[in-house]
């Protein structure tokens, strides 16, 4: 049986589409993101788990977004090449996004009801959120955009 998340596509950065079904069977760490946020550096660690975690399963998804302080205003090209350029980033990037509002991608919706913020809260309340998928597909954590990759490695690795 096809976990929900695996049922999602998403535009990716590079042109064309994703289905998150091909990532069944692996750990994800999905992350909204921005070239010119407080939390950008947090681009380097994420990257650094990726070269860590990779070839034990681990797969981290980046979704681009500009709904918090027009942080990401870039369009793809400007924005690969920033993440290419600054930080090295290697996963998977993918179009800019929504995750908040009438016009959140689907994604986020799932993401944020799976895995409420503080007292139940759905919304996104910045750049930089994060939702730890297991390989089963279910979404076991959310962590704010000040949990900095590297306090997630414990986590991570007791789902490879």
């Amino acid at each position: 049986m096809t976990a929900p998340i695996h049922e999602f596509t998403a535009d990716l950065l590079s042109g064309g589409s994703q289905s998150l079904g091909d990532y069944a069977g692996k750990v994800l760490l999905i992350v909204n993101t921005a070239s010119h946020c407080g939390f950008t550096p947090q681009y380097e660690g994420l990257e650094a788990l990726y070269q860590r975690y990779g070839a034990r399963g681990l797969v981290i998804l980046g979704f681009p977004c500009n709904q918090f302080g027009a942080q990401e205003p870039g369009e793809a090209a400007e924005i690969a090449t920033f993440c290419q350029k600054n930080y090295g980033v290697t996963f998977p990037m993918f179009a800019k996004i929504d995750v908040n509002g009438d016009d959140a991608h689907p994604l986020y919706r799932f993401l944020k009801k799976a895995a409420p913020g503080l007292l139940g809260s759905e919304g996104i309340k910045w750049n930089f959120t994060k939702f730890l998928v297991n390989r089963e597909g279910e979404v076991t954590e959310r962590y704010a955009p000040a949990s900095t990759p590297e306090t997630l490695a414990r986590h991570i690795e007791e789902l490879l």
